[in-house]
């Protein structure tokens, strides 16, 4: 099987390959003027990948999860494939299911699902739904750009404003604050937080990390706003890159606390299956001088690999480096005064969403 194209850095993305998934045996991907346009070059410049949206039809919409160590059991994604291009993103190979990369692929060739506010409201209203928080953002971002033009996430928020039932938010967005007529009353009543990812302060490598996401500061104001409206809101650091990120931490949390963050959580990176090799690519094309280095220390961390799959530790990482990220966040942590706050929402106020007919009681 040939080699999948690889391709110089592009402006505006995160993938430098559109890999091919090797896991499913799919054919190697053609350079191709519907997939990644043309390569030739137009007025000396390279043209622009297109992102193109399809729409999505699923049977549900709410996704359940039984993994230890993550603090919810349930979770919506409005979108499939994410147009912020973060380059680390543990959620590319799930493009690979759709015979389609998680390269260039995974952040131009969107899925949407318009039909997922009467999907919620359907699962919702039924006999034997127990409630308990849902979580948005757990795979890809709800507040992408594509959410501007199809506003599925305000919808689903309107079902569960509607129903008073709980949910947390997670968004390298400051999109966020548009919906803020919805959150802040459904915060007020102990059913809403909000979670914003900020990986660097630095506008030059937020560019590269992750190409499409609104500047840092443009978050930190987002943190800012949704606390004055009294939104319960926290900041992750994640992911933590090593050589590139990590001497950030406590820059980062200084600037939470600033801004009124509740508390804030960081992540060692993780690179599963498709997407360590596109993170070697993109070191390459963008760190070439320290690529090497990258990749150790992010070895080091993962028991000697490039990602520990298992349960409890890929989250928390091992060895000498895992444990100096811990502990200088602690110190930081203590020092800051953050991290006295958990995010603990309701599930008592809640009301199946009425229908066509309203309810006899």
């Amino acid at each position: 099987m040939s080699s999948p194209p690889r391709l110089p850095p592009r402006p505006g993305r995160g993938a430098p390959v559109n890999a091919t998934p090797q896991r499913f045996n799919l054919q190697a991907r053609e350079v191709d003027g519907d997939w990644l346009d043309a390569r030739d070059e137009i007025d000396g410049e390279e043209p622009a990948v297109r992102t193109t949206v399809t729409i999505e039809k699923p049977r549900t919409i709410i996704t359940r999860n039984q993994s230890p160590d993550v603090g919810f059991d349930r979770s919506i994604n409005p979108y499939r494939g994410c147009e912020h291009g973060c380059i680390y993103c543990f959620a590319r190979p799930t493009h690979a299911f759709h015979d389609l990369s998680p390269g260039l692929d995974f952040e131009t060739r969107l899925f949407a699902k318009p039909d997922a506010p009467n999907l919620l409201r359907a699962e919702l209203a039924g006999r034997n739904y127990v409630v308990r928080p849902i979580a948005f953002g757990t795979n890809t971002d709800p507040y992408q750009p594509i959410e501007g033009k199809w506003r599925i996430t305000r919808a689903c928020l309107e079902v569960l404003a509607e129903s008073r039932h709980p949910f947390t938010i997670t968004t390298k967005s400051d999109r966020v604050v548009r919906d803020i007529d919805i959150i802040a009353p459904m915060a007020a009543k102990g059913l809403a937080a909000v979670v914003i990812s900020i990986t660097s302060l630095d506008p030059a490598i937020a560019r590269t990390l992750e190409p499409r996401c609104p500047r840092p500061a443009k978050r930190i104001a987002a943190v800012r706003a949704l606390i004055d409206a009294g939104v319960p809101t926290f900041v992750s650091l994640a992911p933590i890159v090593p050589q590139i990120t990590d001497h950030e931490m406590e820059d980062i949390l200084a600037a939470a606390k600033a801004a009124g963050a509740r508390g804030c959580f960081f992540l060692p990176v993780r690179l599963p299956h498709e997407v360590a090799p596109l993170f070697r690519a993109w070191l390459e094309a963008h760190y070439p001088d320290r690529a090497g280095k990258v990749m150790a220390t992010i070895q080091s961390i993962r028991g000697g690999r490039d990602n520990d799959p298992n349960f409890m530790t890929r989250m928390r990482g091992q060895g000498p480096w895992a444990e100096l990220l811990r502990t200088r966040f602690a110190i930081a942590c203590k020092r800051l005064r953050l991290n006295r706050e958990r995010i603990v929402l309701r599930t008592d106020l809640f009301r199946p969403p009425e229908g066509d007919q309203m309810r006899l009681f």
